[in-house]
């Protein structure tokens, strides 16, 4: 489990931490990765052979540490990139690392526009390639909510991502690590969409979520299916979910995160969290959603 310190004081991050558990989290064992300030949205993951990789950002770039000894030890690896944001980070079947950079990054404390490319490498992290991304972005303060731009590997090694284009969802595929990618619009809602998050499921399959500002806010699921080489897309309807925020004297319903994370479970349901949260009444934790969606 890896988490992030941050002073509300001054909106900047204070660490990266992550903890190893072997007792199904009755204890953790806790290890300092980086105490630098504008340290940000660390991600982890662990490889098929079993070595466990982080990486976070901060005012210097992207960093990378390594366990190949179940967390007791980490070694720090080659940086990343030297600037921009981990959006996401994914690992594939034969172990190849991909991390989405984006312009934004040390909490929203730096930008650079020129930094929006995904970074691939075959070597556990020794080396990396970079590549253009499809698509096109604005990365504005008052533009389209970006903070994660998600990727996903499936089990035939081809890497994805998801991500928005105003009222479009876009999927892109690529089956060259990230050399070149195909790329289709897979969804139109009827207000902005934002927020996205991306998982595989299967060879060809993924599971997707993004908040729609349709209707005051809800969030949208989706199955997607490979099929002769096209999406084919089950969309669910919207799903309102109990958070709110204040704005003057006003409640509106918000967010309150950057993505709304989803599984599959054993019986072949989807399974989302979306936050709980309502002040007025003292309400804060979380909602647990199981979905069936219809076949496409």
């Amino acid at each position: 489990f890896v988490t992030m310190g941050f002073n509300r004081t001054t909106n900047q991050g204070t660490h990266v931490a992550v903890g190893v558990s072997e007792d199904h989290a009755a204890s953790w064992v806790w290890t300092q990765l980086t105490d630098r300030e504008l340290a940000d949205r660390p991600w982890v993951a662990v490889a098929p052979d079993g070595t466990a990789h982080v990486v976070w950002n901060d005012g210097e770039g992207v960093h990378h540490k390594l366990s190949r000894d179940g967390g007791g030890s980490w070694q720090s690896m080659p940086q990343v990139h030297p600037a921009g944001g981990s959006s996401h980070f994914a690992v594939g079947p034969e172990g190849e690392l991909a991390v989405r950079i984006t312009p934004l990054y040390a909490s929203g404390n730096r930008f650079d526009a020129e930094t929006d490319m995904m970074a691939v490498s075959t070597d556990g992290g020794a080396t990396w390639s970079k590549h253009a991304v499809p698509g096109e972005r604005e990365w504005r303060p008052d533009g389209l909510p970006r903070w994660v731009e998600p990727i996903a590997w499936d089990s035939t090694g081809a890497l994805f991502y998801l991500w928005s284009e105003g009222r479009i969802m876009h999927l892109g595929m690529s089956t060259n690590r990230g050399a070149a990618w195909d790329s289709w619009e897979l969804a139109t809602d009827t207000d902005v969409a934002f927020f996205p998050y991306l998982v595989s499921t299967g060879p060809g399959k993924l599971a997707a979520t993004w908040f729609a500002a349709a209707d005051g806010m809800g969030l949208r699921v989706a199955e997607v299916t490979l099929q002769k080489g096209e999406p084919r897309t089950s969309l669910s309807d919207s799903l309102c979910f109990d958070s709110w925020t204040q704005a003057g004297e006003d409640w509106r319903r918000d967010t309150n995160g950057e993505y709304a994370p989803i599984i599959r479970l054993s019986d072949g349901d989807l399974a989302v969290v979306t936050p709980l949260q309502d002040a007025r009444v003292d309400r804060l934790g979380f909602s647990f959603w199981r979905l069936k969606l219809p076949a496409h």
